[in-house]
């Protein structure tokens, strides 16, 4: 059922939109005939005194010149006698059903042109028909053709730009449904010429390694470069767009319209130019939106959105400052008259506030104040909404704007909706090890986790309470009922937070929050015959959720699933120890590297961990050189009541001990004992190593899961491309579930 309501969400937006050529617009073309001949009698004569702007509907010389240039014409004649009386209710004036007869029998009997007339002076109104310049004429009606039509066109390649991404969304989804739907055809997909498209194109960085990792340029102004596949589309993009736009907009000599060739083609661009990017406006919200169907549909993560967001806007902008720049210098002399108009300032305003949006999305200002960031541009994407609308509204384009307007409203009316549906619950909240917070949120019972999915969450506070932030999260391994997030301490809220936990009472408090999710969804890693997940850092809770559901849900001979996490010290696997011990009884082969092993820093906050340590001094310590049992150490776990109160009841350990040997601390030892599944490994991993040794130890396909920091990110995206190709023929994927939200 929510198939079929994506489905018919999707194929109703995109149909309305790359279809924009159709109701409510209607096209100009053939009023341009009609068009042509009052301007060119504007041009060559006059009827009536200036200020009688009805003239041409109530003086018979004027209408029956206008009879004699249509029949002239001779096109459409039907359509452009019928539209007079369209034409004249503008001017509050009712025209007889049978005007054209009359009209064209008086300018046969009377018609003259200028040299019948004595003292012909075109500014001084005459009482006869007037036969119009035949040259002229055609030059007229050529004109008004190119540049109707230019309006006609620039809806329809408008339309192609949205064709465009239809194109690249559908081929997306039919790519990434396939892993899904068909598994073992995917499995056998090794052929070489698709190898090379996957190791050359749909896989790597564009540039060497470089994808997940800020580039720098003269500090400032660092930029993120998308894979190369994206690349491409970005590019291809910008190339449908500069095509569209040189197309079909080439101008008459000697233009009559607008005095010049020249004029006329900056017209044609500035029209054109400005319908597009009003257009792109539903694509560019609808890519940046939270509640976006299109990433269920097409199964892409948001950071690809969040690329193709970022250089659609980019597209946009560009297109709106081509057509206010056009407009300025076809205006230039008439320039503030015009821009006293309710329709011309709010152009201006819209442009200046796109220009600002672009400024403050720079990566380094979005990067170092965020919540600062986000607001601003909430803001100004409202005031651009806001002057785009009022600019358009008069000018019969306003049902432009209806589609980018819907797709904002639907977004915030979802995320109003999802906080109040899932309330307002009191989440406890830890400051753990390695500067982590733990926050245990109960959840609503309608609420299903997205295994490697993300929620954003609300802190209920004074001060921060309307900002939102992303965190992946886990299933409780003790409460069915709630979620935990991980939140590595930063700036803003967490940093905020951390101020606050620290002069909590055992470091943990009760914070009212509201979730907004769950988003996401799980990669087709489960469809492999192994999956490897590398984590690094605080980038192991979406991997962790996603690894353990493929175990809870396949039968244990079905597939190989292990999971690697890269910490810096014994302390960093502090905040995760529950979820490391929840592992014991599956399926997952689990390795943790420690990269700094020798460093005990705050190693002591295992204290709060471990009890009946009496027995393990020096010289009652021999079985921990054998190692300990799981039952030969009690684990208490505390409640924020609890704490405080417990800690003087625990027996801690003073400062940091090693073995005999000078090489581990008796809690490395209790952790190894504890956790025995686990594999631990000193120092860091070779990803060079790593990725041909696991694609050979595989049983078959094999897909590697990463999220960390971005350079180890990079790493295993380059190396998993690097052995596309390997000699046993294996297919080998690669996923990566590192969100970048700024």
């Amino acid at each position: 059922m929510h198939t079929l309501a994506y489905l018919a969400c999707f194929l109703l937006g995109f149909v309305s939109l790359a279809t924009a050529s159709l109701d409510p617009y209607e096209k100009l073309g053939k009023k341009r005939i009609f068009y042509a001949c009052t301007n060119q009698i504007q041009s060559e004569v006059s009827f009536c005194p200036p200020k009688e702007i009805s003239c041409q509907c109530v003086n018979e010389n004027y209408m029956a010149t206008i009879a004699g240039c249509l029949r002239r014409v001779n096109e459409d004649l039907n359509f452009t006698i019928n539209f007079m009386h369209e034409n004249c209710v503008y001017y509050n004036v009712t025209v007889a059903d049978d005007w054209y007869d009359g009209a064209i029998k008086l300018y046969d009997e009377k018609a003259k042109s200028a040299s019948e007339i004595p003292n012909f002076n075109m500014s001084i109104p005459i009482d006869v028909p007037f036969i119009l310049n035949t040259t002229m004429t055609g030059m007229y009606q050529e004109a008004f053709k190119r540049f109707y039509e230019n309006y006609d066109t620039s809806i329809e390649y408008g339309s192609g730009m949205l064709g465009y991404w239809l194109l690249v969304l559908i081929l997306g989804a039919i790519f990434n449904w396939v892993k899904i739907l068909f598994p073992n055809i995917t499995k056998k997909m090794t052929h070489p010429v698709i190898n090379w498209w996957r190791q050359y194109v749909s896989m790597p960085a564009t540039f060497r390694k470089k994808k997940s990792q800020e580039q720098n340029f003269l500090r400032y102004f660092g930029f993120l470069i998308p894979s190369r596949l994206e690349s491409l589309v970005i590019f291809l993009f910008y190339c449908v767009t500069i095509w569209l736009h040189a197309m079909n907009s080439k101008a008459i000599d000697n233009d009559p319209v607008f005095e010049s060739k020249y004029k006329a083609e900056l017209r044609y661009v500035s029209d054109r130019s400005g319908i597009t990017a009003t257009l792109m406006m539903p694509l560019v919200f609808l890519y940046a939106g939270r509640n976006n169907f299109l990433q269920w549909l097409v199964q892409w993560d948001y950071s690809t959105f969040m690329a193709y967001h970022r250089h659609t806007a980019r597209v946009m902008f560009a297109l709106a400052v081509i057509h206010s720049v056009g407009y300025t210098i076809l205006l230039y002399d008439d320039y503030a008259e015009e821009a006293a108009e309710t329709y011309f300032y709010w152009g201006i305003i819209a442009t200046t506030v796109g220009g600002l949006i672009m400024i403050q999305a720079f990566f380094y200002l979005r990067r170092k104040w965020y919540e600062i960031f986000l607001f601003f541009h909430i803001v100004l994407a409202a005031v651009w909404v806001a002057g785009v609308w009022l600019h358009v509204t008069d000018l019969g384009f306003i049902w432009l704007v209806y589609p980018a307007v819907a797709v904002w409203c639907f977004d915030r009316v979802v995320r109003i909706g999802r906080l109040i549906a899932f309330g307002f619950p009191h989440a406890e909240v830890t400051l753990l090890a390695d500067e982590t917070l733990k926050v245990v949120v109960p959840k609503p019972s309608y609420w299903h986790s997205i295994p490697g999915g993300h929620a954003f969450v609300h802190f209920i506070r004074p001060t921060y309470f309307w900002q939102s932030h992303p965190f992946t999260f886990t299933e409780s391994t003790n409460n069915e009922d709630s979620i935990v997030l991980y939140c590595k301490v930063k700036g803003g809220i967490t940093h905020s937070l951390y101020q606050l936990l620290v002069k909590a009472p055992g470091r943990t408090c009760k914070i009212r929050v509201s979730c907004e999710g769950p988003y996401g969804e799980p990669t087709p890693a489960r469809y492999s015959d192994t999956a490897v997940f590398i984590a690094g850092g605080n980038g192991i809770p979406g991997l962790y959720s996603e690894v353990v559901d493929i175990a809870e849900k396949t039968p244990i001979s079905d597939n190989k699933l292990k999971l690697i996490w890269v910490v810096r010290e014994w302390r960093s696997i502090y905040w995760f120890y529950e979820e490391l011990l929840h592992l014991k009884n599956t399926k997952i082969e689990t390795i943790v590297y420690i990269s700094q092993p020798k460093c005990y820093t705050f190693i002591d906050e295992f204290n709060n961990r471990f009890v009946g340590l009496e027995g393990l001094e020096s010289e009652e310590s021999n079985e921990l050189k054998t190692g300990l049992n799981t039952e030969d150490v009690k684990i208490e776990e505390f409640s924020t009541e609890e704490t405080q109160s417990s800690t003087d009841k625990m027996v801690r350990i003073d400062e940091p001990i090693r073995e005999s040997d000078g090489s581990y601390h008796k809690i490395v030892d209790i952790i190894k004992s504890e956790l025995s599944h686990v594999k631990f490994i000193e120092g860091r991993p070779s990803i060079e190593e790593l990725i041909p040794s696991e694609i050979h130890e595989s049983n078959g396909s094999i897909s590697f899961v990463t999220c960390g920091h971005p350079a180890m990110v990079d790493q295993v995206r380059y190396y998993c491309a690097k052995n596309v190709s390997n000699k046993e023929k294996k297919r080998v994927d690669f996923y990566e579930q590192i969100q970048v939200w700024a």
